[in-house]
């Protein structure tokens, strides 16, 4: 396993990053624990998951698993990177969502509950809170920090301006301020190659891709379909939109000797100022063969090839769309 700083933090994580949200939903606990196992074996060292994850009533469920992974000691909790967010509605009742300063308290105290540790590696808001000011977002993270229940903070789904706004808050009150930004990036869908990607690269935040595989369009699609299985979620939706473009991608990708999916995680490892794409793996199987993208090496030829068949948004904005 290969590793780098987060942004432009002194925290090593791994370049994969091992996302949760279908422990609970999809995996079993048991089966959630195997795969957290073979991930730390394999070098991964970095976890992602929210508050949220377990979804409708079974919101928090994934936290408590990864929770009663921690409990089982070997040192798990101290071997692991732990990324969690803030920002769901956890009800109708007033202030039990968002990122007031109030809800961030609570929400904390009670992932912390969940996770059964003291403390929060990365505490990453879910999604820009429109309504909350950054100098009340910022008071409750510095509170946060100050008690050692946080140690970095980060964002997720945020625009590059608003990344701008709140580093540069951070910046005049002496705040180390945001390292990482987790936003959906991948082949398919590259618009924040136009403002986040730059926003992220010149403030020092690492970028956290999600949706690596877009919904499972990137991960062999065609394939799958060629063994009886139909596709779900946003590949059912978009393949037929899209059949040109992935039949293209799965035969460059033959071509390479190489898994679909791997290539599309190999590519995201080549980009500007990508710290480590979130890989959700279902079932042990999975996760043994995203290790590969790690190891995926792509010339300027095939990095060229991948830009014909998915031309992103033309590099940054504004040289993208002007003069």
């Amino acid at each position: 396993m290969d590793y780098t700083n987060l942004g432009r933090s002194g925290l090593s994580v791994s370049r994969l990053c091992l996302g949760t949200m279908n422990f609970g939903p999809e995996t079993s606990e048991p089966d959630s624990h195997v795969i957290m196992d073979r991930g730390l074996e394999l070098g991964v060292n970095f976890f992602d998951t929210a508050n949220v994850y377990g979804w409708g009533e079974n919101k928090g469920r994934t936290e408590q698993i990864v929770g009663s992974w921690f409990a089982q000691g070997g040192g798990r909790r101290e071997k692991t990177v732990l990324a969690t967010k803030v920002y769901g509605e956890w009800s109708d009742w007033p202030n039990d969502g968002r990122l007031s300063a109030r809800h961030i308290r609570l929400a904390c105290e009670a992932s912390l509950r969940r996770l059964g540790t003291d403390y929060i590696d990365l505490y990453q808001m879910h999604h820009v809170d429109r309504s909350t000011p950054w100098e009340e977002i910022w008071q409750a993270m510095d509170l946060l920090v100050a008690h050692g229940k946080v140690l970095y903070v980060g964002t997720s789904n945020f625009a590059g301006w608003q990344i701008g706004v709140g580093q540069a808050m951070a910046q005049q009150h002496g705040r180390l301020g945001l390292v990482s930004e987790q936003s959906l990036y991948n082949l398919m869908e590259r618009s924040v190659e136009l403002e986040v990607l730059p926003s992220c690269q010149h403030h020092g935040l690492g970028v956290i891709p999600w949706s690596p595989l877009h919904g499972g369009l990137l991960g062999g699609v065609l394939r799958r379909q060629d063994k009886q299985r139909s596709a779900g979620g946003r590949a059912a939706e978009s393949l037929e939109k899209h059949r040109p473009q992935i039949e293209q991608f799965e035969k460059f990708c033959d071509e390479l000797g190489e898994q679909p999916a791997n290539v599309a995680l190999a590519w995201l490892l080549h980009q500007p100022a990508v710290t480590a794409p979130i890989i959700g793996p279902r079932t042990l199987e999975q996760l043994d063969g995203a290790a590969r993208a790690i190891e995926i090496q792509l010339g300027a030829d095939a990095l060229g090839q991948l830009d014909a068949i998915f031309p992103g948004p033309g590099g940054p904005a504004p040289e993208a769309y002007a003069w």
